[in-house]
């Protein structure tokens, strides 16, 4: 049962519909999530679905790797939404469900490919000691350079 109520389209004032709007008409389809409360405020919840849009949709990380730190964040945070939410994207772009279910049990996955591999040891150590070892810093930013360490970094942070 949610604490704060969630303004539904046809209760929303001008503000609060161009926002609600734009979101279902973009790539996510749909505002579920904090997102629906942060829309008593029109003004914070443009601005966070459009670092969220940017995050998802617009950075140097594939899909997969997106993912698949968004999931480790959200299991480590114990977000029962952020997980369920992304465990169906992750289905939906073919990660296999022995990796969801070893991300899930909090138990290291085997990966195919060594970029997943990285994203999900950077991904994971940020969360757990909310710093990243010179070990995987250096081979993150070795593979992926700098832009792309910095978006997973701000990832992982918004996806907590």
């Amino acid at each position: 049962m949610p604490r704060i109520t969630f303004p539904t389209p046809d209760a929303m004032n001008a503000d609060q519909r161009r926002v609600y709007d734009k979101v279902v008409s973009g790539p996510r389809g749909k505002i579920e999530g904090p997102l629906r409360a942060a829309l008593h405020n029109a003004e914070l919840a443009d601005r966070w679905q459009a670092l969220g849009a940017l995050l998802r949709y617009n950075t140097t990380l594939l899909p997969r790797l997106s993912e698949i730190a968004i999931l480790v964040t959200g299991r480590a945070c114990e977000s029962p939404f952020e997980w369920y939410a992304h465990r169906r994207e992750s289905e939906k772009i073919g990660i296999e469900a022995d990796i969801l279910e070893a991300i899930l049990a909090q138990t290291d996955p085997v990966f195919k490919s060594s970029d997943e591999a990285l994203v999900y040891r950077y991904a994971l150590e940020l969360n757990q000691t909310k710093s990243v070892s010179d070990f995987t810093y250096a081979k993150t930013l070795e593979r992926f350079g700098e832009r792309t360490v910095v978006e997973l970094t701000a990832l992982v942070g918004y996806a907590c």
